[in-house]
């Protein structure tokens, strides 16, 4: 075989070229491992600072609290009263600047996300990565409700197993437990999602976990259509949430209405209130029917016939996402009349 010098000088030429990279390469690993360093010290020196300006902040509001009781209204001078009344208002404003820095800042995860992940960082430091995470979050919902939709339809209609049963309600427990991690992170990174929204996901993974368990019998198929069809009837309802909802939201985020980090959920909230109100037939109708789920299992529970344990557990299930979502619904309707009637007051 000959030896080509052509071919060597080509080879060399790359090395040299590949050792450049190289080095240019370690370089910027070696900035970049700094600059970390740096962003480390800077976020502590953040959260130091802010947790000494709150606590700062708490003893101040002590102090002119003790100043009003000790010194009524008509013993201070106006421009103390003024002065005061400012120094109020900044404090709460700044309460407010203080939740959208930390947003951005690591912090310790929630009961939740302690035992499901441990100590890892779930804060994502840019706002860039948090839209990302929060429009994958919606994305996720769509298509898993799409699937468990055409999968609640094949189960009831279609083909009548109890392994394609089990298997359909094993996806329902994966979906609503990664729901809940998933809301956690998001909360961690600014997301207003709380109350009832958050904990109804907790009681759907509960009550689908034990339909997962409820074993072949029946009593079991005495229940199967009715909670089939009550799944096929989420999903559709869950859809039209999101449909209605993330344009909504796209809309009132525009206008600057809407915290960025906002998200869709199953249920109704006060910024829904603008062309959705239609919402609110399926939502209430959808109540009833978890409802009806649990006087139906409350009497199957009282037949002769029952063992399984899983009757009373789905029952006891069905009434708190009954009460649950009832009550929250129609409180935020409640409030959102008696908002309007004010308003109508002042006009």
């Amino acid at each position: 075989m000959l030896f080509n010098p052509t071919g060597f000088t080509e080879c060399l030429r790359e090395w040299e070229d590949l050792e450049k990279n190289h080095q240019q390469m370690q370089d910027t690993h070696r900035s970049y491992k700094q600059k970390l360093e740096e962003v480390a010290k800077l976020q502590d020196s953040c959260s130091g600072a802010i947790a000494r300006q709150r606590k700062k902040l708490k003893e101040l509001t002590a102090s002119l609290e003790e100043c009003k009781e000790n010194h009524p209204t008509p013993k201070l001078n106006p421009e103390d009263v003024d002065a005061i009344a400012e120094i109020e208002d900044s404090i709460k404003e700044r309460a407010d600047a203080f939740s959208e820095m930390e947003a951005f800042l690591p912090k310790k995860n929630g009961l939740y996300l302690t035992l499901v992940l441990g100590n890892v960082n779930v804060t994502l430091l840019n706002k860039q990565s948090k839209f990302a995470y929060k429009d994958e979050y919606e994305k996720f919902k769509l298509v898993l409700t799409v699937i468990l939709f055409v999968f609640s339809f094949t189960c009831r209609f279609l083909f009548s197993y109890r392994a394609l049963d089990a298997l359909f309600n094993f996806l329902l427990v994966w979906y609503y437990c990664t729901l809940t991690i998933r809301e956690s992170v998001l909360i961690s990174n600014g997301s207003r999602i709380k109350g009832w929204w958050v904990f109804h996901h907790y009681v759907s993974t509960f009550q689908s976990g034990v339909m997962l368990t409820w074993p072949e019998g029946a009593l079991y198929q005495m229940f199967r259509n009715q909670f089939l069809t009550n799944c096929l009837y989420q999903s559709f309802v869950q859809f039209l949430q999101y449909y209605y909802q993330s344009g909504c939201l796209y809309r009132l985020r525009a206008l600057g209405e809407k915290h960025n980090m906002d998200v869709t959920v199953e249920g109704f909230q006060s910024w829904m209130w603008r062309g959705l109100t239609f919402l609110l037939p399926f939502l209430f109708f959808g109540h009833f029917w978890q409802l009806y789920n649990s006087i139906t299992l409350f009497r199957m529970f009282q037949l002769p016939e029952c063992k399984e344990w899983q009757v009373v557990m789905c029952c006891c299930s069905y009434v708190v996402l009954f009460m649950g979502n009832f009550f929250t619904t129609l409180g935020v309707v409640y409030q959102k009349y008696m908002n309007n009637q004010d308003k109508s007051k002042i006009l």
